[in-house]
């Protein structure tokens, strides 16, 4: 059944690299707790204790905000295909925003994508996997192209008007940072 670890090893990585969705939940002190879908080619592992992901527009930026508040996070993948298994990677995260240095360094990491908004960086102090035979077979089929699409169209002075209308509160009224 369950197993914890401190860090990531090379099963869990490969495991992470094969998933083509996780999801991120965060909560503030107060409000709302957010649990966001994550898909495309936007996480990385940077080594045993921590990982990075590209953080695309959305239409709220819920992760920000909390983190900016309570700095915990759990990434959680399921795996929907082969041998049952659930991940989670428990830590706290920094968020980098096209204006921070590390915006520079990390974004090579990831392919280029319209409405790169921010990066996360998460320090994993904890492991954990669950076994997932209540997890059902889903069939991946290929990932969606509207965000892209619409990002693509609207261009970065749009789509920093965008993030200036919708994305720098939390739907709690929260500041997002960006």
């Amino acid at each position: 059944m369950g197993k914890q670890y401190t860090s990531i090893s090379a099963d869990t990585q490969a495991f992470i690299e094969q998933q083509h969705i996780f999801f991120v939940g965060t909560a503030a002190a107060d409000g709302r707790v957010n649990i966001s879908p994550k898909g495309q080619d936007t996480l990385r592992v940077l080594d045993a204790n921590r990982v990075a992901w590209l953080n695309l527009t959305g239409s709220s930026n819920e992760t920000a905000a909390h983190l900016l508040e309570v700095n915990r996070i759990t990434l959680m993948w399921c795996a929907f295909e082969g041998k049952p298994n659930i991940l989670r990677l428990y830590g706290t995260a920094t968020v980098y925003h096209p204006r921070d240095a590390e915006w520079a360094e990390l974004l090579p990491l990831f392919p280029p994508l319209p409405g790169s908004r921010q990066i996360v960086v998460v320090g994993v102090d904890l492991v954990q996997t669950s076994c997932g035979m209540a997890v059902p077979f889903f069939d991946y089929r290929a990932e969606r192209d509207e965000l892209n699409d619409y990002m693509e169209q609207r261009g970065p002075e749009q789509v920093a008007q965008y993030w200036h209308n919708r994305n720098t509160h939390s739907i709690d009224g929260k500041p997002t940072g960006i």
